[in-house]
């Protein structure tokens, strides 16, 4: 015959399924954080590639900017020459940012 056993009571019970979540819980949260400081350990090459290309671009572009004012330069004088591409620059900038805030807007939902 087997020994008898005492049964837990409900708060026990409840006790211990209360103290097994958060058990639970924090294991969850450990392996997360495990998982996002591992994930950025990987993208870490990536990002800093990214971000030398990105500075590499925007010397381009500043080399584009001085090319285009000596280019005109002999044609129109040097203060118009400058004046010619800094208003064209700010018009295609302002573009670009008018572009990209109403995209913005759509994916929020706002009507255009």
């Amino acid at each position: 015959m087997a020994p008898e056993e005492q049964e837990e009571s409900i708060g026990t019970l409840i006790g211990r399924l209360v103290e097994d979540g958060k058990g639970y819980a924090r294991a969850e949260i450990g392996y997360y954080r495990t998982l996002a400081a591992s994930k950025l350990g990987e993208a870490k090459g990536g990002l800093i590639l990214g971000a030398a290309a990105l500075v590499i671009a925007l010397c381009t572009v500043t080399a584009l900017l001085v090319g285009l004012i000596l280019s005109l330069a002999p044609l129109v004088g040097p203060g118009w020459a400058t004046l010619i591409v800094i208003v064209a620059a700010l018009a295609v900038s302002a573009l670009l940012g008018w572009l990209a805030y109403k995209r913005i807007q759509r994916l929020f939902g706002s009507k255009p």
